[in-house]
C-alpha cells in the first residue's frame, strides 16, 4: 500500500543522508526514483548530506503543483517512488497534493519538524496532520540528551528573533536538548 511518510529530526540528525540511502535502496532494486527539494535551498544544485552522500535532484518552488510535477516526470520515465528532502519548506497545499500522489506511489518526505523559534513549519505541520507514517530521526545534544531544538546562532549566541527561514547548516544551527537551549538563552 502506498503511503505518505514523514521522517523528521533536528539539524544534524542525518535526515538527508537517510533520504539518499533510501533512494539508493530503491535504485538498487530497479525502481525509478524522483528525488527533489524546494528551490529555496540554494546551497547546492544536488541533495548533499554532511557525511558526503550526494545525488542530483529536481527542484520546485512554492507555486509548483506537485501533482503536475510528478505527472510530468512520470510521463518521461515511470516514477515508482517520490522522495522529498527539506520537506519543512513545503506549503500545506503541496502536502495535500503529495497525499493525492500516494494513490499511485509512495511519497517519502524528510525534514525538520520545528523552526529555530520551536514552532512548526507550515509543511511539517501539514505532514504531521496527513502522513500515514511519522518517524523521528533522533540526534543527540552536546550533553548527551536527545536533541529536540534547532537553535539558530549568530556569533556563537542563540537568537530567538528573525525570519523563519535562513538557509544554513552547522555554521548557523545546532541541534540541542531543551535544557541546554534554555541554559544558553538565559546566559
Amino acid at each position: 500500500m502506498n503511503k505518505l511518510y514523514f521522517k523528521y529530526g533536528t539539524m544534524g540528525s542525518s535526515k538527508t543522508a537517510q533520504a539518499l540511502m533510501c533512494r539508493y535502496n530503491y535504485l538498487q532494486k530497479n525502481f525509478n526514483v524522483l528525488i527533489a527539494k524546494p528551490s529555496i535551498d540554494v546551497r547546492s544544485k544536488n541533495i548533499e548530506s554532511r557525511i558526503g552522500l550526494s545525488s542530483p535532484c529536481e527542484t520546485f518552488d512554492t507555486e509548483t503543483n506537485l501533482i503536475e510535477f510528478y505527472k510530468w516526470f512520470d510521463s518521461i520515465k515511470k516514477v515508482d517512488v517520490f522522495i522529498i528532502d527539506e520537506a519543512q519548506f513545503l506549503t500545506a497545499s503541496q502536502v495535500n497534493e503529495l497525499k493525492e500522489i500516494t494513490k499511485n506511489i509512495p511519497v517519502l518526505c524528510y525534514g525538520l519538524l520545528t523552526n529555530f523559534k520551536t514552532e512548526l513549519f507550515e509543511g511539517s505541520k501539514r505532514l504531521v496532520e496527513l502522513a500515514d507514517s511519522l518517524m523521528e530521526i533522533k540526534s543527540v545534544c552536546k550533553c548527551g540528551r536527545k536533541a529536540t531544538i534547532n537553535a539558530r546562532k549568530i556569533n556563537g549566541k542563540i537568537i530567538q528573533e528573525g525570519e523563519e527561514i535562513a538557509i544554513g547548516s552547522d555554521e548557523k544551527y545546532e541541534g540541542m536538548c531543551y535544557w541546554c537551549y534554555k541554559k544558553e538563552i538565559n546566559n
